[in-house]
C-alpha cells in the first residue's frame, strides 16, 4: 500500500511538472463579435439598505499545561523504488525535431 501511494504522488508530480513545461504558440487569431445593445429607464425607483448593528462575540484563547499520553513513533530505513520523471519540454522537443530534419534529409 505505501509503494501505491508513493508510485501514485510521483505520477500526479510529473503530470503536473508536465503541464507547466508546455510550449505554447499562437496558430490562429480569435475574432469576437459582441451584439449592440440599448437600455432604456421605463420607472424610478428608491433603494435603502437595512442597517445592522452587529455586536461579536468575545473570545479569549489561552494556554494552560496539561499532563496527556503521547505515544513514541519509532522509523526505520527501507530501499523501495520509486518513479523517475524525465521532462522535456515543448520548446526542447521541437528543438530536437529541427536538429534531427537536416539528418534524416541527408539520409535520403
Amino acid at each position: 500500500m505505501r509503494n501505491v501511494s508513493i508510485v501514485i504522488a510521483g505520477l500526479v508530480a510529473a503530470g503536473s511538472v508536465a503541464l507547466v513545461g508546455c510550449d505554447v504558440k499562437k496558430t490562429q487569431e480569435g475574432n469576437l463579435e459582441v451584439p449592440k445593445y440599448e437600455v432604456s429607464k421605463t420607472k424610478e425607483g428608491d433603494v435603502t439598505l437595512p442597517k445592522y448593528d452587529v455586536t461579536p462575540p468575545s473570545v479569549d484563547v489561552k494556554t494552560k499545561e496539561a499532563e496527556v499520553l503521547v505515544p513514541k513513533v519509532g522509523v526505520k530505513e527501507e530501499t523501495i523504488k520509486v518513479p523517475s520523471v524525465d521532462i522535456k519540454t515543448g520548446k526542447e522537443k521541437n528543438e530536437e525535431k529541427q536538429a534531427a530534419a537536416p539528418a534524416d534529409a541527408a539520409k535520403k
